[in-house]
């Protein structure tokens, strides 16, 4: 269903400071709103041709750029923040529109992408080296930080502009040059960032966009001028990203999935712990790598949690993102909402009870939509699918374990640490959940414990490819190289050559 050929709109290539076709005869792939389940536009997917283009532009640009002082890079940064802050309706309109999530949840969205580039606002001061004086007679000793080239971001469909806002304005002030490819899926609130970045000053060339699938994501991992490129997607494609771009020379930090759990111990506030299962298990629909898909009910607090987690997952309203009473919003495609309806039969299959069932849910006035109601199995063992993998829909899991030991060895055992989190009134057993639980982030009666931007995002294990977590100090790590210079100037006196290595204060 949708709108006749003829009047759908054409979404394009951002590349050296305006829009660009590319290839008239390449492939194009429809881009929906999920709420109706409709085609709005057709988005151009890019090859090796429009990927070197954009490579081409950005390694032009980046040769100046990188000579800007980086006092006037973070102003771009200031301006470009004032602008996302001004129009922040407008991007999150756009996302709820070809995403689907609530507008709600998209404005949560930008903000979080803003909340990056005010951190990227210091880089003055994130990327100053240090000096030691007379490190040696005559000799002074310092570093600086100093750009990669041309750096690249592959992003996925859940967080079109907050996970794109997590990589370049970092990379950008650090003196690179950025070419981005967004999900083909939801590919027009790239575009609206890339508007107004060069409207705040950014040179034509610096920030470019090329739409595309898997061949476009191909094309940067082998192209010669791509010096790094940060991924955040499934674990399937991040392991072969990672692969990919070091056998081919690049610095790549790969993010990958997750299976987050939420462990209940029995002196918990039950209804704060309630409303955190709710909301960050069916929020978005479940599509976050943060979502949590496995609550862990420690001893007696299983049965009372599942009876008030039933009641208000029954009581969800799911509808079009742009109602204001809507609660959820539908998934992405038709065929990831079969996906995740196939998990759901899989949990049935394999014995676990499943307590509520949101399959078959129609809305009214969006029957077509890409809906699926909350879906809540109890009684879960780790063995069956539904714990194992990563799902990325509505649906969540309880296991119940008889004391903490036992939740954190559950937790432990699991492929993903992604994040993991721990709902309790005791401080000694929140302080060993911390310190023990294997995840990359740690939330003490917080269910979504996604760092601020002055810390880092990532997990450990099979959730991260690579060294470099996103954002905060990792990311100006790893969009830059590290140089130590030692510098002596020409003494009248000198002895002539020394043959020995000298030791340091000699």
């Amino acid at each position: 269903m949708g709108k006749p050929e003829s009047n759908l709109a054409n979404i394009v290539h951002w590349i050296g400071g305006r829009f660009d076709s590319g290839d008239p005869a390449a492939r194009t792939s429809e881009v929906f709103d999920p709420s109706r389940g409709e085609v709005i536009a057709r988005v151009r997917l890019a090859g090796e041709r429009e990927v070197d283009t954009a490579v081409g532009a950005a390694r032009r640009a980046f040769e100046s750029w990188s000579q800007v002082p980086v006092g006037r890079r973070a102003r771009v940064m200031f301006r470009f923040r004032e602008l996302v802050e001004q129009r922040q309706e407008a991007l999150a309109q756009t996302i709820t529109r070809e995403q689907g999530k609530l507008l709600s949840d998209a404005l949560g969205e930008a903000v979080r992408g803003l909340e990056v580039v005010e951190f990227a606002t210091g880089i003055p001061h994130l990327i100053q080296g240090a000096h030691s004086d007379q490190v040696a007679t005559g000799v002074d000793q310092f570093s600086m930080r100093q750009p990669l080239g041309v750096v690249a971001g592959i992003t996925p469909f859940n967080f079109p502009a907050m996970v794109p806002m997590w990589m370049f304005p970092l990379a950008i002030a650090c003196g690179n040059a950025f070419v981005l490819k967004p999900s083909e899926r939801d590919p027009s609130p790239s575009l609206l960032l890339a508007q107004w970045l060069r409207e705040a000053g950014l040179p034509d060339g610096v920030f470019n966009v090329v739409q595309g699938d898997k061949a476009a994501v191909d094309a940067l991992l082998r192209h010669p001028g791509v010096a790094a490129v940060s991924f955040v997607g499934s674990t399937r494609v991040a392991e072969y990203v990672r692969s990919e771009g070091v056998r081919n020379g690049k610095r790549v930090q790969a993010l990958g999935g997750a299976k987050n759990h939420l462990v209940v111990l029995p002196d918990a506030d039950l209804e704060q712990a309630v409303d955190a299962a709710i909301g960050s298990a069916y929020g978005a629909a479940g599509e976050r790598c943060m979502a949590v898909s496995a609550v862990v009910a420690v001893g007696s607090a299983g049965d009372a949690l599942v009876q008030q987690l039933a009641t208000r997952a029954r009581a969800l309203r799911v509808g079009d993102g742009t109602d204001p009473a809507s609660e959820m919003g539908p998934l992405i495609t038709a065929a990831h909402r079969s996906s995740v309806e196939s998990y759901v039969q899989s949990g049935v299959e394999q014995g676990a009870q499943l307590v509520v069932d949101g399959r078959g849910i129609s809305v009214p006035g969006r029957e077509h939509g890409f809906y699926l109601g909350a879906c809540l199995f109890d009684r879960v063992r780790p063995e069956m699918r539904i714990y194992r993998e990563e799902i990325f829909g509505p649906v969540l899991s309880v296991v119940r374990v008889p004391d903490l030991a036992a939740a954190l060895d559950l937790v432990n055992a699991h492929e993903y640490g992604n994040g993991a989190a721990l709902f309790t009134r005791d401080g000694a057993s929140a302080r060993a959940f911390a310190r023990h639980v294997q995840a990359g982030m740690v939330g003490i009666n917080v269910p979504i414990p996604v760092p601020v931007a002055f810390y880092s995002f990532g997990g450990w294990k099979r959730s991260l490819f690579g060294e470099a977590h996103a954002y905060g100090m990792e990311a100006v790590r790893f969009y830059t190289h590290y140089k130590a210079v030692m510098q002596r100037w020409p003494d009248p006196g000198s002895k002539g050559p020394e043959f020995s290595f000298p030791p340091s204060g000699s």
